[in-house]
């Protein structure tokens, strides 16, 4: 399976953090692990299935995938190609007005956000474009034209930054006191811009801090501590959570 990422162009770059094509020649069975940003697929060749609950369930070739409070399970056809869009934290609201939280753990086909129409005509356009270049740029032309015009909400952008420098362990509380909000109102316009509560957010960014050094940690009971988690059994629990392994399993995939 190859995976190659691309840089968006300067006018999508305050919303969109990268374009990625994925290919694969062969059938794969494989974890996607919870982020803090909704993607968009337009699969161009082959299919991908979810897997869960002892059923299969074929994705729509275009396709959007909300903020997941889980790891989710797919696999793919013989012979696939999917240009996937990673949006930036608050970079969905530009091109919809469809709330972001409406989106969590949900994967969904495109048609039910921008025109029918519209997606089909990428998708032709997709199925013929021969390179990577050709590819990304149509879709950097289908983003553009449901590009809306929106007043960037700074609070929002401020907040995410607070809690990415914390690595997810700043409170809450300690959030809405140092941008001066109340944490009613603050929580809705995060959920509504971001696609999730703030502590939800949080976790996700402390989650990925801990994978981040899971390789070099010392030991897991360092790990566990240096990530405030309350115990180890609370910080298996989460991690199980996130990924369907213990840490001592997912560290030794890792070896």
């Amino acid at each position: 399976m190859s995976f190659y990422k691309i840089i968006p162009t300067d006018e999508l770059k305050p919303y969109i953090k990268h374009f990625a094509i994925s290919e694969s020649s062969q059938q794969h069975i494989y974890k996607v692990l919870p982020s803090t940003k909704l993607v968009i697929g337009f699969q161009y060749k082959g299919f991908l299935n979810s897997l869960g609950n002892n059923m299969q369930n074929t994705l729509a070739t275009a396709g959007i995938t909300g903020i997941q409070n889980s790891f989710k399970t797919f696999e793919n056809t013989v012979v696939t190609g999917t240009v996937l869009v990673y949006f930036t934290e608050t970079g969905f609201t530009y091109f919809s007005n469809l709330p972001a939280h409406e989106l969590f753990n949900q994967s969904v086909s495109l048609d039910n956000i921008f025109e029918k129409n519209k997606i089909e005509e990428a998708e032709e356009k997709l199925s013929s474009a021969a390179s990577h270049k050709d590819k990304t740029k149509i879709i950097e032309q289908f983003l553009l034209s449901q590009l809306k015009e929106r007043k960037k909400d700074k609070l929002i952008v401020e907040a995410v930054k607070l809690i990415y420098q914390s690595n997810g362990l700043i409170r809450i509380k300690e959030l809405t006191q140092k941008l001066f909000i109340s944490q009613s109102p603050f929580e809705k316009r995060f959920r509504s811009l971001v696609g999730t509560t703030p502590k939800k957010f949080a976790s996700i960014i402390r989650f990925n801090a801990v994978l981040n050094d899971l390789e070099k940690a010392k030991s897991l009971t360092d790990l566990c501590f240096e990530h405030n988690f309350f115990d180890q059994a609370h910080f298996i629990k989460d991690f199980k959570q996130y990924t369907g392994d213990t840490p001592e399993s997912f560290k030794r995939l890792l070896e």
